[in-house]
C-alpha cells in the first residue's frame, strides 16, 4: 500500500446515484463497497457493474462476517463515505447495528476514528429525488428525519445534504490529507 485509500459504500438508495458514481469515478485510490440493495439499485438505474469494476475495485456484500472491515484496523483507509445512504442504513448505524457490509464498515470506521462522510437520502420533510424514470417528490417520515439528525451527532461523522456538499466534503478531506 503506497498510501491510505478512500472506502466508499453505496446502499439501496437511488438518491442522485448517477451523480455520486460519476464523482467516484473521478477519484484516485478509492474502493467501492456495495450493499445487496445497492447492487440491485445499480441495475434499476441501468448502471453496469462491469463498467465500474473496470475502473475501480468493487467489493460486494457476500459474506456474513464482512472481512474487508478489518482493513480499517490496518490503516488502509483514511476516510469512509456512504453515499447515497438509505434511511434503513442510517437507522441501523444510529442504533449501532452492524449486520451488513456497509453498516459494519461504518461501525469499524468509527471504532478506528476514521472520519465518515454520510449522504442520507432523507434530509428534509419534502424533497426531490431521482427515480429510474426521472425526478420525483418524496416525503420522508419523521422517524427517518430523526435518524438523520441523530447520526449528525456521531463522532467522526459529517452529514452532507447534496451532491455538491458531498463533492466539497470529499475534496476538502483529500486536500487536508495531501
Amino acid at each position: 500500500m503506497d498510501h491510505p485509500r478512500l472506502a466508499w459504500a453505496v446502499t439501496g438508495s437511488g438518491h442522485y446515484i448517477e451523480e455520486c458514481l460519476e464523482f467516484i469515478l473521478t477519484l484516485d485510490c478509492v474502493d467501492l463497497y456495495l450493499s445487496l440493495a445497492g447492487e440491485e439499485v445499480l441495475k434499476m438505474y441501468g448502471i453496469k457493474l462491469d463498467t465500474i469494476r473496470a475502473r475501480i475495485p468493487v467489493y460486494r456484500d457476500k459474506t456474513a462476517s464482512s472481512p474487508p472491515v478489518g482493513l480499517f484496523y490496518k490503516g488502509y483507509y483514511h476516510t469512509f463515505v456512504m453515499a447515497p445512504t438509505t434511511s434503513n442504513t442510517v437507522a441501523k448505524c444510529v442504533l449501532g447495528i452492524a449486520d451488513s457490509l456497509v453498516t459494519n464498515l461504518y461501525s469499524q470506521a468509527g471504532k478506528c476514528r476514521v472520519p465518515s462522510i454520510v449522504y442520507p437520502c432523507d434530509i428534509a420533510p419534502e424533497m426531490e429525488t431521482t427515480a429510474p424514470g426521472g425526478k420525483v417528490m418524496v416525503y420522508p417520515r419523521p422517524i427517518d428525519l430523526e435518524a438523520t439528525d441523530k447520526i449528525r451527532t456521531f463522532p467522526y461523522t459529517q452529514v452532507v445534504e447534496s451532491v455538491d456538499e458531498l463533492i466539497e466534503a470529499v475534496q476538502l478531506r483529500l486536500k487536508t490529507l495531501a
